[in-house]
C-alpha cells in the first residue's frame, strides 16, 4: 500500500505493476499471486505482457479498498 501512495502522490501511477511490486503493495509474497494466476482463483486477475504477468493499479486499488470479494 505504500508503495502506491507514494506513487499516487508524485502522480505517477503506472496502469500495471509487475508480480514483485503488486505483491509488495497487496502484502502478499510474489508466489501467492503467481498462484492465483496460475489456479485462476484469486481475487484479480493479471494481464500478460509479452509473457510476463502485470497486475492492473485498479484491481489493485479495488481490492485494498474492500470492493472486490
Amino acid at each position: 500500500m505504500q508503495l502506491i501512495t507514494t506513487l499516487r502522490s508524485h502522480g505517477a501511477l503506472p496502469e500495471v505493476l509487475p508480480t514483485d511490486e503488486a505483491a509488495a503493495a497487496l502484502n502478499r509474497k510474489p508466489q501467492t499471486l503467481r498462484k492465483w494466476a496460475c489456479l485462476e482463483n484469486g481475487p484479480i486477475r493479471p494481464v500478460r505482457i509479452n509473457g510476463r504477468l502485470a497486475w492492473r493499479v485498479a484491481d489493485l486499488l479495488a481490492l485494498l479498498g474492500g470492493e472486490v470479494a
